[in-house]
């Protein structure tokens, strides 16, 4: 039989940015927390799509062409291959769902790559 998950409880136990874990998982798929601030790197998911939930605040999603603003209680989805740079001027708190495979900084790297994340 399945938990509930406090959302509010889990990020409370983290003060890390761009530090992704992992709440839940169902159909190869993790649903994960993050807190943003300031500028992530650029990159892609070659097979995977991702959907950012922001729980509160506020975070900007650049796109090569184009900036979309990503406010509290609202959604967006970063399609597969699509290059993307998420931003955030004051902390955000983001729910993350994505497959089990996906690698935060894509095929990017770099020292903000979290290629294990925690479960909490």
């Amino acid at each position: 039989m399945s938990a509930t998950v406090n959302l509010k409880d889990k990020l409370e136990l983290f003060d890390t940015h761009w530090d992704p874990k992992i709440v839940g998982e169902l159909n190869g798929q993790h649903l994960k927390l993050v807190k943003f601030q300031g500028d992530f790197v650029w990159h892609s998911h070659e097979h995977e799509d991702e959907m950012f939930l922001v729980i509160s605040g506020s975070l900007v999603m650049g796109f090569r062409e184009r900036s979309v603003t990503v406010d509290e209680g609202e959604f967006i989805i970063v399609p597969r291959g699509v290059e993307h740079c998420p931003s955030a001027e004051s902390e955000v708190h983001v729910l993350l769902f994505e497959p089990a495979s996906t690698v935060n900084t894509g095929e990017t790297g770099g020292n903000r790559t979290v290629s294990d994340p925690e479960w909490i």
